[in-house]
């Protein structure tokens, strides 16, 4: 499997986490070996987590994010992704805020979404939704 990849919010939260290192070391697997992106949304989503969860200075989270920018193309949240994403959320029951995602994907033309929270198989518009934990 390769081509170009969506990564959600969890997927970021696994790669930089010293909790779980096989878990890191599979996301570094896919991450590498895919075309990847993200979001303004997943962006957002993990800085909260590092924040309240982890307890990260606002400095280290803006160190994660150069470090993401770097790497990955982060796409913005415009109006036309959330008029496609109210329409994914009425067909699919995903929460609003994963059908935005799932809605950038779909329209920066991603192939695969990586998470670890969805339907793993899941095929919405071509997008197949990929939970690279329970592949391996």
């Amino acid at each position: 499997m390769k081509g170009k990849a969506f990564i959600d919010t969890n997927i970021f939260v696994y790669l930089y986490s010293e909790d779980n290192p096989n878990k890191r070391d599979l996301c570094i697997d896919y991450l590498d070996n895919h075309t990847c992106i993200t979001s303004t949304q997943a962006i957002n989503e993990l800085s909260n987590v590092f924040t309240k969860k982890y307890k990260l200075s606002a400095t280290d989270v803006g160190n994660v994010i150069s470090e993401i920018q770097q790497s990955y193309e982060i796409k913005i949240i415009d109006i036309d992704v959330i008029i496609r994403a109210l329409k994914i959320h009425e067909v699919y029951g995903y929460s609003y805020y994963d059908c935005l995602m799932i809605s950038s994907a779909i329209l920066n033309n991603c192939e695969y979404f990586f998470s670890e929270d969805m339907q793993d198989g899941q095929k919405i518009d071509g997008l197949e939704i990929v939970n690279i934990f329970k592949r391996n």
